[in-house]
């Protein structure tokens, strides 16, 4: 769960800092006060995409810090997020002080924290999320990893099989292709990282006077000089010898006597003949500096490096073979696709029995739960729609379309979800699906809605309340909202206001106490008018949904929860 939270130069926040608690975090505050920008920090320290017109005018770059914790066995483990964002554009992340890409750094939030924005509900009409909700509901992972690989294996034999059985047009144009590129890449024949040994022979010889002056004057200082190492050493080993016949503490250094002259003697050798062995032909130069330009173009075309050439040369020759193949050959290639496909379908095939289950049990379950979030007469139809005869709509998530259909009052007609639901509806919808979908513990998991509860009110409102207080039970959540009959439910409130310093606008955030959630509650029942009775009913709210009175007084495990598990121990 998210522990702590620091902002700085990230737009209208200037600094702030605050500290989550376990349970129903919620934050409040006008329009315009920064609390979507505080959701843009939270969504950077979970790995999202940093934009740099995120970083306050004026200044150099924003920060975020994060301090995360999720529960082990041998008690909690702490995370501690840094995202940097330059006004240049560029951005760096830290996990545990440790650099990371934001890639890495993604995934690892993707475990915990789930960041639902503000328009994020309009998701659910695009019908690959269902299938991506319904897979999430039935917990078949493994199962998707099968399908996943049989469409592979047989995708492959399909694409071989394709090619084999081009039209002799086709598939002469393809051979000519194919071959010109072979020859060409035959004609230079590269060989694994030649350029980069063209490149120090390169080096060598552009500067071959100097290199052998270099190893005239090591030679000499060495071997042949009037003051030549070898011929002090010698000296020097005498010395030693002495000494160690006196004072045996010198004697293991005459051990390392004979390596040393053995070393310095082939250093001695290598440096004589160095000089005459080296090659300072103008026309070798030339040669080596024509060949790396021959390489480079077929690198540009082929490559980008020399092993992507010799990979892409193999490529071209196993295509033209089997570009070449004989009947018998198209026939095994025949079989071998159909084999495959058979295996990939009856494997779809217990992929669509078990979301078919799965779809019966999700939609009674929400709609259960949508009868306690004011939609009592709601009827849910999840349709599993296999398409085993058009290959075209084959995927790696099997053969399966899902259909999504609703009928949100009584009497109407199941329609598609995205025929009949309005912006609020949609809202609990989401909602629901976390509710069913949720793990028992919640796994140390952070839930972030930002207006989940847009779009609706009255009733309805205080439903989403009492279900975001239930869900709390199981995770930590975070929520932004406007509506009063979801703050009063907060084991936490924050609220978020803007004030001008030096005639720049900042936000500024505030944890409340019990008076100040009276006031604030107030002021999002009423506005600016705080008359005795507004603020009556601010107090009634808070002690009728409050967590400090009455726990959390959504229940801890939803009705439509309970009938959900009950139906798949049943089933």
């Amino acid at each position: 769960m998210l522990r702590f939270l620091g902002v700085r130069h990230l737009a209208v926040i200037e600094q702030l800092e605050m500290e989550f608690e376990p349970g129903l975090n919620i934050l409040t505050g006008e329009t315009g006060a920064g609390k979507s920008v505080l959701m843009e920090a939270i969504a950077l320290a979970a790995g999202g995409r940093a934009a740099s017109d995120l970083v306050r005018t004026g200044m150099p770059s924003a920060s975020v810090q994060a301090i995360f914790e999720r529960p082990g066995p041998a008690g909690p483990a702490e995370f501690i997020v840094r995202r940097e964002v330059a006004a240049q554009g560029r951005s760096r992340a830290f996990l545990n002080d440790d650099l990371v890409t934001t890639a890495a750094l993604r995934e690892w939030g993707e475990t915990m924290i789930d960041l639902h924005g503000q328009h994020d509900h309009h998701r659910l009409l695009d019908p690959v999320v269902h299938l991506e909700v319904l897979d999430g509901f039935a917990r078949h992972p493994h199962l998707l990893e099968r399908v996943a690989a049989a469409h592979a294996a047989w995708q492959a034999a399909a694409t071989r099989l394709a090619r084999a059985r081009m039209s002799d047009r086709e598939k002469q144009a393809r051979i000519e292709i194919a071959r010109f590129h072979l020859e060409e890449l035959d004609r230079v024949a590269p060989r694994p990282d030649e350029d980069v040994e063209l490149e120090v022979e390169r080096a060598r010889l552009a500067n071959a006077d100097r290199l052998s002056r270099l190893a005239s004057e090591a030679y000499s200082a060495l071997y042949e000089g009037e003051h030549a190492a070898l011929t002090t050493l010698a000296t020097t080993w005498r010395r030693v010898a002495e000494l160690a016949e006196l004072d045996p503490q010198f004697a293991p250094y005459l051990d390392q006597r004979d390596p040393i002259k053995s070393s310095l003697e082939d250093l001695a050798y290598a440096l004589r003949g160095y000089g005459a062995n080296l090659d300072a032909s103008p026309d070798r130069l030339r040669a080596v500096e024509d060949r790396l330009a021959v390489l480079e173009r077929v690198k540009k075309k082929h490559g980008p490096t020399l092993a992507d050439v010799l990979a892409r040369r193999q490529e071209l020759r196993a295509e033209l073979e089997a570009l070449d193949l004989d009947e018998a050959q198209l026939a095994q290639l025949e079989a071998e696709e159909a084999t495959l496909r058979e295996a990939f379908l009856a494997t779809a095939s217990t992929l669509t029995a078990s979301r078919t289950d799965a779809a019966a049990r999700l939609a009674a379950a929400l709609a259960d739960e949508l009868a306690a979030l004011a939609m009592p007469g709601c009827r849910i139809d999840l349709r599993v729609v296999p398409h085993v005869g058009d290959a075209d709509r084959w995927s790696a998530s099997g053969v399966d379309e899902v259909q999504f259909l609703i009928s949100p009052n009584p009497g109407e007609e199941l329609r598609p979800l995205a025929r009949v639901a309005s912006g609020g509806e949609l809202s609990r919808i989401m909602l629901a699906l976390h509710t069913v979908a949720a793990d028992e513990n919640g796994g140390g998991r952070t839930l972030v809605f930002d207006e989940v509860d847009a779009g609706i009110g009255g009733v309805a409102a205080d439903a989403v309340g009492a279900r975001l207080q239930a869900l709390a039970t199981r995770y930590q959540v975070l929520c932004v909202t406007h509506l009063p009959q979801v703050a009063a439910r907060a084991a936490t409130h924050f609220r978020l206001s803007k004030t001008v310093r030096d005639g720049r606008t900042v936000t500024v955030v505030e944890k409340l106490d019990r008076k100040g959630r009276e006031l604030e509650i107030a002021r999002m029942i009423a506005g600016a008018d705080l008359s005795d009775s507004v603020l009556a009913s601010a107090r009634e709210l808070l002690d009728g949904r409050g967590e400090s009175e009455g726990g959390a007084k959504g229940e801890s495990e939803s009705p439509a929860r309970a009938k959900a598990k009950g139906r798949k121990r049943g089933a």
